[in-house]
C-alpha cells in the first residue's frame, strides 16, 4: 500500500495555516513521508530538490536568478543544504505579502531550525511530520493487532508502501541516512564508536538519562556523548522527556528521560527481529513504553497541539509515566504490558493524587490488550486506541 493513500492527519492543520503565513516549513525524520505529502497535497506548486547537486550550484552561484526562476508556490527541499537562500526567502517574502509563497522542507531539525530563527521568525509556521501514527494506520485498517508486531515492524512508510522488511529497511536506514547526517554536523572519526553510543541509548531507552555512564560506557568524552545526543535529537531518532516539577514536599528526579521515536528503530538496535523475540526479551517493557510515549508525540506534532509532556518521579521512586496539564487538573497515564487487570496497577495514579496540589482530570492505564474499558475513577486504554 502507498503511503500516499493513507490520509496523514497533519495535512489538514497545514492547510489551515497555508493562507495565514507566507512560508511553510516541514521538518521530520527522513523517510517519514515529507515529500510524498506535499507533491500529493500541493500539485500546483512547483517541487525542488536542494539534495540535486546542479539545482543546488545554481542557488549557489546565482540565488537572484534562482528566484527569478522560482518566484512563488515553490516548495524548496532539503532547503538547509543553501543556508544564504533564507535571507533572500525573508525578503522575497516581505516585499510580495504573498501568503503560502514558499514551502520549506528539510530533515536536520538543527540546521533547518537554527536558520527559521535566526532569519524568518514571524514569518514562518513550522510543522513536524514523523513516522505514521496509530490512529492513521488504524484509519486504514493496517494496524497490527499486537503491540508485540506493530512494535517490531515500526511506523515508517516505506515499511507500509514497499513491504520492506523491518531488519532490512532499519539496517539501512542508519547506514543510509543516519550515519551521513551524522558525519555532516560532527566530526566523527570512529563511526564503530557512534554505533556502540546508539545501541547503549537503545538499552537505556525509558530510563533516566545518564550521559557521564554513556559517555564512560562507549568510551568517549561527555562532550562528545552530548553532541552525539544532539545529532540524535535533531535527526528525529531519539527524544527527551523531561521530569515534571512541583513542590509535592518530596525530592522528586530533575534528569530527562530517553526515549527513541520509532519502536521499529529501537528495537532493531537492541537485536529484536520479531514478535516473539520481544515478547521473551527483558527490553519488553521499555520498548512498549517507547510506543506509547512515542504515539503522543507523534500525535501531539501531527495534530498540532502544542502540548507539553512529562514524567514524574520521586526519591522513593513513586512515578507517574506520562502526563500533562490542562486548566487547573492533571492527566495522569500508567503504562502497562500486561493483558490483566489488576488493582494494584492504579497504585502510583492514586499516589501522585493524593499529594498532588490539583486533582486529576483523567487518570488512564494504557496496557498491551486490545479492549477498553470504563471504570468509576479510572479509564483503561488498549494501546491501539490511544488518543488525548
Amino acid at each position: 500500500m502507498s503511503d500516499s493513500y493513507i490520509h496523514r492527519n497533519i495535512i489538514n492543520q497545514i492547510l489551515e495555516q497555508k493562507e495565514k503565513f507566507p512560508i511553510l516549513a516541514l521538518t521530520g525524520p527522513r523517510q517519514s513521508g515529507k515529500t510524498t505529502l506535499l507533491k500529493s497535497v500541493f500539485k500546483d506548486y512547483r517541487y525542488i530538490s536542494l539534495e540535486n547537486p546542479d539545482i543546488r550550484d545554481f542557488a549557489k552561484s546565482d540565488p537572484n536568478g534562482f528566484f527569478e526562476t522560482y518566484d512563488k508556490y515553490v516548495i524548496l527541499d532539503e532547503v538547509q543544504r543553501v543556508p544564504e537562500l533564507f535571507s533572500y526567502i525573508q525578503t522575497r517574502v516581505d516585499n510580495s505579502k504573498i501568503m503560502g509563497q514558499y514551502i520549506l522542507s528539510g530533515s536536520q531539525n538543527f540546521h533547518l531550525l537554527q536558520n527559521i530563527t535566526q532569519t524568518l521568525a514571524g514569518r514562518v509556521i513550522l510543522f513536524k511530520l514523523m513516522p505514521f501514527d496509530c490512529t492513521e494506520l488504524k484509519h486504514e485498517n493496517i494496524l497490527a493487532d499486537s503491540f508485540t508486531e506493530a512494535c517490531i515492524k515500526g511506523f515508517y512508510p516505506a515499511i507500509y508502501d514497499r513491504d520492506i522488511q523491518p531488519r532490512i529497511f532499519y539496517g539501512n536506514y542508519i547506514s543510509s541516512y543516519l550515519e551521513r547526517d551524522v558525519t555532516e554536523i560532527v566530526n566523527v572519526q570512529n563511526l564503530e564508536l557512534f554505533r556502540a553510543f546508539i545501541k547503549i541509548c537503545a538499552h537505556n531507552a525509558g530510563d533516566i538519562l545518564n550521559l557521564n555512564s554513556i559517555a564512560k560506557s562507549v568510551g568517549v568524552s561527555h562532550t562528545t556523548a552530548k553532541n552525539w545526543l544532539t545529532v540524535l535529537q535533531s535527526s528525529y531518532i531519539v527524544f527527551l522527556l523531561q521530569p515534571y516539577y512541583s513542590n509535592f514536599k518530596k525530592r522528586i528526579i530533575k534528569s530527562p528521560k530517553l526515549y527513541f521515536y520509532d519502536t521499529g528503530l529501537l528495537s532493531h538496535i537492541l537485536g529484536l527481529k520479531n514478535s516473539q523475540d520481544l515478547e521473551l526479551s527483558s527490553f519488553k517493557g521499555q520498548v512498549f513504553e517507547n510506543l506509547v510515549i512515542g504515539e503522543f508525540v507523534k500525535q501531539n506534532y501531527h495534530r498540532y497541539l502544542q502540548q507539553e509532556f512529562y514524567f514524574w518521579q520521586d526519591s522513593n521512586r513513586n512515578e507517574i509515566d506520562l502526563l500533562y496539564e490542562s486548566v487547573q487538573a492533571y492527566h495522569l497515564f500508567e503504562i502497562k504490558t500486561t493483558q490483566t487487570i489488576q488493582p494494584a496497577l492504579f497504585n502510583q495514579l492514586n499516589k501522585f493524587e493524593d499529594i498532588a496540589d490539583r486533582p486529576a482530570a483523567q487518570k488512564v492505564l494504557i496496557y498491551g490488550g486490545n479492549e477498553n474499558q470504563k471504570r468509576t475513577k479510572y479509564s483503561i486504554w488498549s494501546w491501539r486506541d490511544m488518543q488525548f
